[in-house]
């Protein structure tokens, strides 16, 4: 009976690492013939959804059907899988095949686990869409996964400023969520630079068989005093008062740089930080009308009086 049981997890594990292997291949993998496998494929049948996808097609499994997931790196996949190509199996001790089976089986159903729950998750994930605008792809998923993979992506982007489509490749480093959109953040071969790319101006993504390395780079010293995503090469010090009614609700904010906050006995706000680029702030600002007043730096408060000069001839 033990013989039979140790068959058994032989052509489990068989068929889990090579999905589609045949009788005949089985009958090689467990030193039997094949009138024997088929029997033992019949009375598997009540442990595991062992199926025949036709004639000459061999035996997989049904469903999410897998024995004992193990976790692989990129470079060990590749590693394992040419071992027999290397090595003389007829020098290999007997259990050779089946720890090679083991271990080729298990990766693969994590890999395909991964990609399930990754595919489930950014169904889920609904960013950047207006309400007014045709359903467009998603391509959150292709991203991720070619981030997770670290393999380059050839994509058509559609530059908003030059009203421009381009091709490109880009090894795609982070994505990045900011105000209601994706952002993803990789080096462009075609700009030859780290660049910042809205995934919701793609217009057709492909994961491509090259592999890419991020090197030294780091994606908190890329956006280090970047307000939100747009980045600049300046160090501006912002100082901005902020009324009593509006102070505690400043300080709950979430941002992505670290301010210095000072509470005045009024119960006002003294709001410091640093940024490499003021449009994005300022728009933030601006929301709090005159709850907010930008005492520095000086040129900011008399672009503010310009501001409010040409907004207030419009209702004139």
């Amino acid at each position: 009976m033990s013989d039979k049981l140790f068959r058994w997890f032989k052509i489990i594990y068989a068929i889990q690492a090579k999905p589609g292997i045949t009788a005949q291949e089985l009958a090689d993998r467990c030193e039997t013939d094949v009138r024997t496998i088929y029997r033992d494929l019949r009375s598997l049948d009540v442990l595991a959804p062992i199926t025949n996808e036709g004639y000459g097609k061999g035996y997989t499994f049904a469903g999410n059907f897998a024995v004992f997931p193990f976790n692989w790196t990129q470079q060990e996949t590749l590693v394992f899988s040419m071992l027999p190509s290397f090595v003389d199996q007829s020098n290999m001790p007997p259990g050779f095949d089946t720890a090679y089976d083991k271990v080729m089986a298990s990766h693969f159903r994590q890999k395909s686990r991964d990609q399930e729950i990754l595919k489930h998750v950014t169904d889920i994930i609904q960013m950047g869409s207006p309400a007014y605008r045709e359903d467009a792809p998603n391509y959150l998923f292709q991203v991720i996964q070619a981030i997770v993979d670290e393999k380059s992506i050839t994509a058509v982007y559609h530059t908003q400023s030059r009203n421009q489509q381009t091709e490109r490749e880009i090894d795609p480093y982070y994505l990045v969520p900011r105000d209601q959109r994706f952002y993803l953040i990789g080096y462009c071969h075609q700009a030859k630079d780290i660049r910042t790319f809205r995934l919701s101006r793609f217009r057709s993504i492909e994961m491509t068989s090259r592999t890419f390395n991020r090197g030294d780079f780091n994606v908190k010293n890329y956006l280090k005093n970047t307000w939100s995503i747009e980045r600049g090469n300046e160090q501006i010090h912002f100082k901005v008062k902020f009324s009593p009614g509006v102070a505690r609700y400043i300080k709950e904010e979430e941002m992505f740089v670290r301010p210095r906050m000072t509470d005045y006995p009024d119960g006002s706000l003294l709001f410091e930080v640093t940024v490499n680029h003021d449009r994005e702030f300022i728009t933030w600002v601006s929301q709090y009308g005159p709850d907010a007043e930008i005492l520095a730096p000086a040129s900011y408060r008399e672009m503010m009086k310009e501001r409010l000069v040409n907004w207030s001839k419009l209702y004139e």
